[in-house]
C-alpha cells in the first residue's frame, strides 16, 4: 500500500490547484466574495450537479442570473410573487417548482436558523465523534420539515437510506476544507472540522478507488464512502477529503490511466 499512499498524495497535490476551478462546478460559487452568496451559490450548484458538466455550469449560471446574481439578497428578501422568475427553468429532473421550493426553504434557514453553516454544523458542535453524514442527515431533516412536494425530497440524498450523498459531501468539502491552494473555500472550519469530512463518491472516484485497491465494496453507497474515507484518514486524519482531488481528478481527466 506504500505505493498507493504515495500516488494519492502526488495526485491530490497535482489536481488541488487553481486551474482545477476552470472546468469544475466549484467555479460558480467562486464568482462571489460574500460568505452567504458563496454558500447559496455553492449549495444550488451542488444540488443540480449531475449529468454533463457543461450543462451543470450553464444551468447553475442561469439560476443565479434569475436571482440577479445576488443570491443572498434574493433569498432573504424575496416574496412569493418573485419566485415566478423560475418559470420554465429545468435541469434534468430539477424544475421551476424545485427552484422555488429551495429558495423558500433557504429563506427560513437564514432568517430563523442562523444560516447554512449552522444548519449543517449543529450536530458536530454537539458531538465531536459525528461526521459529514450526520451533518447531512440533520440538514436534510431540517429542510424537509418545511413545505415541499414529495418529489422534491430526491434532491437531498439520505445517508440513512444508504446513499453516498455525493453532491452534499462535495458541497461540504467546498465549504469546509481550508488550505493555501485556493480551490475550496474553508468558510466553516470554526464549526465543522475538516477531519469530519467524507469522500464525495461518484462513479469516477469509485472506479479509481477500486482499481488502486482502497475500495472493496461493490456498491457506491454510504458504506463505500466510509471505507474510502477511513483509508484516506489513515494517511491524513486532519484532512481526508483532500484525496478527493486524486480520485476524482484521475477518474475524469485520465481515463487512459485506469
Amino acid at each position: 500500500m506504500e505505493n498507493v499512499v504515495s500516488w494519492l498524495i502526488e495526485k491530490a497535490d497535482f489536481y488541488n490547484q487553481a486551474a482545477f476551478i476552470e472546468s469544475d462546478p466549484i467555479q460558480i460559487p467562486h464568482r462571489f466574495s460574500k460568505k452567504e452568496d458563496i454558500e447559496i451559490a455553492g449549495l444550488i450548484t451542488a444540488i443540480i450537479a449531475w449529468g454533463n458538466r457543461k450543462s451543470i455550469l450553464s444551468s447553475a449560471s442561469r439560476l443565479l442570473q434569475l436571482m440577479d446574481n445576488t443570491p443572498f439578497d434574493f433569498v432573504v428578501n424575496h416574496s412569493e410573487k418573485d419566485l415566478v422568475c423560475f418559470s420554465g427553468f429545468a435541469h434534468r429532473t430539477f424544475n421551476a417548482s424545485d427552484a422555488a421550493t429551495i429558495i423558500s426553504m433557504l429563506k427560513v434557514v437564514y432568517c430563523e436558523h442562523k444560516g447554512l453553516q449552522n444548519a449543517f454544523s449543529v450536530p458536530l458542535v454537539k458531538n465531536k465523534q459525528l461526521n459529514a453524514f450526520d451533518a447531512i442527515t440533520y440538514f436534510r431533516k431540517l429542510m424537509l420539515t418545511l413545505p415541499h412536494e414529495k418529489r422534491f425530497e430526491k434532491h437531498f440524498s439520505s445517508p440513512e437510506k444508504g446513499s453516498a450523498a455525493k453532491r452534499l459531501n462535495m458541497f461540504l468539502r467546498w465549504m469546509v476544507r481550508r488550505d493555501d491552494r485556493g480551490v475550496d473555500f474553508g468558510l466553516w472550519t470554526d464549526t465543522f472540522p475538516m477531519s469530519r469530512l467524507l469522500m464525495p463518491l461518484d462513479v469516477h472516484s469509485a472506479r479509481v478507488a477500486r482499481n488502486i485497491g482502497i475500495l472493496q465494496r461493490k456498491q457506491n453507497d454510504n458504506k463505500a464512502v466510509i471505507e474510502i474515507s477511513d483509508f484516506c484518514a489513515s494517511i491524513d486524519s486532519s484532512d481526508p477529503a483532500r484525496f478527493d482531488f486524486a480520485l476524482f481528478g484521475t477518474g475524469v481527466y485520465e481515463k487512459h490511466y485506469l
